[in-house]
């Protein structure tokens, strides 16, 4: 009887699981679209620096493009994102009103770099045709810095989240005396933030690049398909490596700053040295570990190096204090399928790095278009999986140690967050829907303008011709309109 009103006492609040429900899927929703929004520009701006610097109109015509699926996409960015900033509120409101003070800043630089971003975007996509080369261009270089400043606003939330710091208690247990640049510069924003920008890097790179290798596979192997693989591939295979050093990095700070989150991450029980890596496998309540492949010492050694390094276990604090066995599970199984899709991508990249270093192109297999077809897919799974791993891992904390994730959440009833949930479901299929219908729409009109322009025919549209200068015929495939080498014509200075 006693043991029944302790857990009944212990129990969490009925609103908590709608709470969560609610905020994963608009997380989870938005997240698949953040690796455009933070590297398509850089990508963009590599095709169209590319274009300017070899006369090459089927680069700027990429680059173009491009830039016309980015500000799609930043459209509906600002839907999703929005409706996240109110979760905050509406649905945390304890976490809100006792430390917004304190992270809040994060959101705030995000806040900014956003309206910076919007307006940026606007100026490049207007430069095309109306500016002069070079000047449209160097415009453009401030979007990357635009967008990684939004992504440092809201890791710097997130990592403060994970090690909060830069503030001290009242006798209430209120933060006071902030500390601005600690609350912001925490222990764990560095290797949050690298990892997280070179992740969106590797995945833009390898969704782009998927899309022009489903066009090889189908036959489509011009120049405009070639080129369109190749950049973005290129990207992605350059920073697939570098991914892997630094969640190795992101691993070891997580085993030092959050050890009973990386105790759930491997889930490893008792404290202990020589412990065993598992690659999958499943705890349970009183610590056993059930299925997986067993790999003895290798989680020490990970670790620290040593086999002698004494890893900390789960049950070194009490159970309130730590992820339930469910969780650990969970965020044990995401953070081994996002570890395995890295490594799965580092042979890709080394596949392709092999054969561009003998043959000075891309492998011409059809396996190997296949599997970078897929790359994309797979490193959006790698994506997700990522952040599962970083809140699930942290629970039942949503201020590590501070505060826990009952104690944060809305008193709203729970039939009201539930019919919430649905109605935000029924938006964002029909948000997603319109985005997918937009992004075929324009490919179909694309394809269209191509077989026109490759027909020599009289039809030309914004999207074809010289970005620059008077609006010739290009053919997709082909050299540049004749004139000048940033595709104006003699005399010209780029503008209409």
């Amino acid at each position: 009887m006693h043991t029944t009103l302790r857990l009944l006492a212990d129990a969490p609040p009925p609103q908590v699981l709608p709470a969560r429900s609610l905020m994963a899927f608009t997380l989870a929703s938005h997240i698949l679209l953040v690796p455009m929004g933070v590297a398509l520009p850089l990508i963009t701006l590599i095709m169209h620096g590319y274009g300017l610097r070899r006369g090459d109109a089927t680069a700027l015509l990429l680059a173009r493009r491009w830039s016309a699926v980015m500000a799609v996409q930043f459209a509906i960015g600002v839907v999703t994102g929005t409706v996240l900033s109110f979760e905050f509120g509406l649905l945390w409101p304890g976490l809100m009103g006792r430390w917004g003070d304190v992270f809040g800043i994060g959101f705030g630089v995000e806040a900014w770099a956003f309206f910076l971003e919007a307006v940026l975007i606007a100026v490049y996509l207007y430069g095309w045709r109306r500016l002069p080369p070079r000047t449209h261009f160097l415009l453009g270089l401030p979007l990357p810095v635009a967008a990684l400043l939004g992504a440092f606003g809201i890791l710097a939330a997130n990592s403060w989240m994970n090690t909060p710091q830069g503030f001290t208690l009242d006798s209430g247990g209120n933060p006071v005396d902030v500390d601005v640049r600690k609350a912001v510069f925490t222990p764990m924003l560095g290797p949050q933030y690298w990892h997280f920008v070179v992740a969106m890097l590797v995945t833009a790179g390898f969704v782009v690049a998927g899309v022009y290798a489903a066009g090889w596979l189908r036959g489509r192997r011009d120049r405009y398909h070639r080129l369109g693989f190749t950049v973005p591939f290129t990207v992605a295979a350059v920073f697939t490596p570098v991914q892997f050093v630094l969640g190795d990095a992101i691993a070891r700070a997580v085993f030092h700053k959050q050890p009973v989150k990386f105790a759930a991450m491997e889930i490893v029980w008792n404290t202990d040295t020589h412990v065993p890596e598992y690659l999958f496998g499943r705890i349970h309540t009183d610590g056993t570990v059930s299925g997986g492949i067993r790999i003895p010492q290798l989680d020490s050694i990970l670790a620290g190096f040593s086999p002698d390094t004494e890893v900390r276990g789960l049950s070194s604090v009490p159970a309130a204090d730590r992820p339930n066995a469910a969780q650990a599970t969970i965020a044990h199984w995401t953070f081994d399928i996002m570890v395995g899709i890295g490594s799965v991508l580092v042979l890709l990249a080394l596949w392709y790095a092999a054969v561009w270093w003998r043959r000075r192109r891309p492998p011409a297999s059809p396996w190997f278009y296949r599997s970078a077809a897929c790359a994309g897919a797979a490193s959006l799974i790698a994506v997700e999986c990522g952040w599962i791993t970083t809140e699930v891992g942290r629970q039942p904390w949503i201020v590590y140690q501070n505060m826990r994730v009952a104690e944060a959440v809305t008193a709203t009833r729970s039939t009201g967050l539930w019919s919430m949930f649905g109605l935000v479901v029924v938006v964002y299929v029909f948000i997603f829907g319109s985005f997918l219908a937009v992004l075929l729409k324009m490919r179909t009109r694309w394809r269209l303008d191509g077989e026109r322009s490759a027909g020599a025919g009289p039809m030309e549209t914004p999207e074809t011709g010289a970005p620059y200068g008077p609006r010739s015929a290009v053919a997709i495939g082909g050299a540049p309109a004749p004139g000048n080498a940033d595709g104006t014509s003699p005399g010209e200075d780029g503008r209409p």
